[in-house]
């Protein structure tokens, strides 16, 4: 750090009690009060270099032989118009980047320019400042930082704005040049930086031997205050000379310093939530607009954080926009967001925020249509590739990376589809609040052809079924019409076959398809009924698809008690289906007393119903035929 001194006189400044003076042998003709202290001084060594104090004496009446000034406003306080007066004095005063703000403000106020003399101390300070301060990293940072105590002197005096811009210069200058930071010169040389995000902020793992020697910068400015911090950042984005990834890093690191633990029970006074949310508005507009320069876990943490502190609207919906562009990394965990006012709920209830959710997957599923992949056409007429102009090649290049770009947006949608029914498993069991609504609606925010396999969607049914018993018939069934029967693996159906929370319709459908698949791995296929082949169309290969489909009973999200197991169910298929047939016939027997309610007037049934039976009131009739298995006189009857 560099330093400078000025004058060469000792330092003759003395204390009695509250009053300061200089040992001389002219007694004191002046007498100066700052901010409670007074000074004894003469008038010759200060009217000579300050501006103001000789118009303020030329205004003030000499009543007596000593005249007094009062200086209540002076900036920087009594330490900073010692310095000043000390340089009127000749006596050593020692400049460096720890009292240069406060005593070039401290001159300003004394209007010490080169009108009143040549070299006087406005000066000095202005040559010390631009030659040295401002060319090395370590004294512009703690010039920057002082000027806080002074922000409106310093930035009327151009001091915070040369700090800035120096540097954001350096940054952009040196972008590997670590030995230049202050905290890694502080560490001795070692690489290990933070390493990962701390509290509610715990994110992602960094690579520290590369991204930390990258961004050797970042630590450094992470101790300026958010005002300086941000006007800093946008001086270094707007070089246009560092990556966007070293600017997500930066903002990580600072997001760990200055965020708070921020959870459900995080609670502050008015005051410090504002600080708290100024703070991550702030690093929101900072956030580079590239896809993937911050992690997602990162983003959504930031999106928790904006919930909590109650952020402003326009802040979650640019977290949330950013959080669809990839929403594929992130987990079950980061989008179990706690609601804004929970704090009105009970200490053992858990209100997860859902809408938000919806947000972010309407904002995944803009960036991508709802189209699965396709083959890019075909060009006619098959030539010789040896006479292929390069035109052709070209369109065959471009048609390669549409089919990759395609083909990278169908996989982040396989990915999320597991993502959302993970998460739906784990708020239907959490949060008993949740309405039903929602949770259609993120099931439903999903196109049809991201889930290879119901699976996972039928657990999160389950679930939420066991934790809303007191859903009627038809609001049980509205949930399952999200549920596709013919994507259930042979566990999951004999599962739903014996799910008594399961409407009539689910259950067989379930057995239908059960008995279906059987049939088809027997090489029965030519023995199945007409009706059976059409419903079965448009599932090319359905033994193959169960086969390949994996029931897992060990997600995080499920409890032990609500694992399924199948022990039993394939110790004796004859019991099996004994099992589901009287499953069946009960439900069949719920059913027929329902619909002899609703068409007793004479109103039409549903279509949906006309295709799994003729006619309502012979479900039994519908049910032989679908399961050919030898009855008893007492079943026919």
């Amino acid at each position: 750090m560099k330093f400078m001194k000025l004058g060469s006189r000792p330092d003759t400044f003395y204390s009695t009690e509250t009053v300061r003076s200089v040992s001389s042998e002219v007694s004191s003709d002046l007498i100066i009060q700052v901010k409670g202290s007074r000074y004894l001084l003469h008038k010759f060594p200060l009217l000579s270099k300050c501006l103001r104090l000789q118009r303020l004496c030329s205004e003030t009446p000499e009543s007596t032989h000593v005249q007094i000034i009062q200086l209540p406003d002076f900036p920087g306080g009594v330490e900073s118009f010692e310095l000043c007066a000390k340089f009127c004095y000749g006596i050593t005063v020692t400049l460096s980047a720890y009292n240069i703000v406060a005593i070039r403000c401290g001159a300003e106020y004394l209007q010490m320019t080169e009108e009143v003399e040549k070299g006087n101390l406005i000066y000095k300070i202005e040559v010390f400042l631009n030659s040295c301060i401002l060319h090395g990293w370590r004294d512009s940072l703690t010039t920057l930082q002082t000027t806080k105590s002074f922000p409106v002197w310093s930035e009327d005096l151009g001091i915070t704005g040369r700090c800035i811009e120096s540097i954001a210069s350096k940054v952009a200058a040196n972008p590997t040049k670590v030995s230049l930071s202050h905290s890694y010169s502080r560490r001795g040389g070692r690489d290990d930086v933070h390493g990962s995000i701390n509290g509610s902020l715990n994110g992602s793992e960094l690579d520290h031997k590369s991204a930390d020697r990258k961004g050797w910068w970042a630590e450094d400015l992470a101790q300026l205050g958010i005002d300086l911090y941000w006007r800093t950042m946008i001086a270094v984005k707007s070089s246009g000379k560092v990556p966007s990834s070293l600017i997500g890093h930066a903002l990580r690191i600072y997001a760990s310093k200055w965020l708070p633990n921020i959870s459900k029970q995080f609670e502050c006074d008015e005051v410090v939530a504002s600080k708290h949310r100024l703070l991550l508005e702030s690093i929101v507009s900072l956030l580079p607009i590239e896809k993937g320069e911050v992690s997602c876990s990162f983003l959504l943490k930031l999106l928790k954080a904006a919930n909590i502190l109650k952020a402003s609207p326009s802040s979650k919906m640019e977290l949330a926009r950013r959080v669809g562009l990839q929403l594929e990394e992130a987990s079950v965990g980061d989008l179990l967001i706690p609601f804004s006012n929970s704090s009105t709920a009970a200490d053992d209830e858990i209100v997860y925020d859902v809408d938000v959710v919806i947000t972010i997957l309407e904002q995944f599923m803009l960036q991508g249509g709802q189209t699965p992949p396709t083959s890019p056409p075909r060009m006619k007429g098959g030539f010789d590739r040896r006479r292929r102009s390069r035109s052709a090649e070209n369109v065959d290049l471009m048609f390669q990376e549409s089919r990759r770009s395609s083909s990278a947006s169908h996989s982040s949608k396989l990915k999320v589809a597991k993502l959302v029914d993970g998460y739906l498993q784990r708020v239907a069991k959490d949060y008993e609040n949740l309405p039903m609504s929602k949770f259609i609606a993120i099931a439903e925010a999903i196109p049809e052809f991201s889930r290879h396999d119901h699976d996972d969607l039928y657990k999160a049914i389950d679930i939420y079924l066991k934790a809303h018993p007191e859903l009627n018939k038809s609001e049980r069934k509205r949930l399952c019409r999200i549920l596709d029967c013919k994507k259930l693996s042979i566990e999951s159906c004999m599962h739903a076959a014996q799910n008594e929370m399961l409407p009539l319709r689910v259950v067989v459908q379930v057995l239908f398809f059960e008995q279906a698949r059987a049939a088809i791995a027997g090489g029965q296929m030519t023995d199945l009924p007409s009706n059976i082949k059409a419903l079965l169309a448009g599932h090319k290969n359905p033994a193959k698809a169960a086969a390949a489909a994996s029931f897992s009973t060990n997600s995080s999200a499920v409890q032990p008690e609500d694992q399924w197991s199948v022990s039993g169910i394939n110790n004796n298929n004859k019991s099996t289906k004994s099992s589901n047939i009287s499953t069946l016939k009960m439900k069949l027997d719920e059913e027929d007393d329902d619909l002899d309610e609703r068409y007793s007037n004479g109103v039409e049934k549903s279509s949906k119903l006309k295709s799994f039976s003729m006619t309502p009131n012979r479900p039994r009739r519908m049910f032989s035929k679908l399961w050919p298995i030898s009855r008893s006189a007492s079943e026919k009857n």
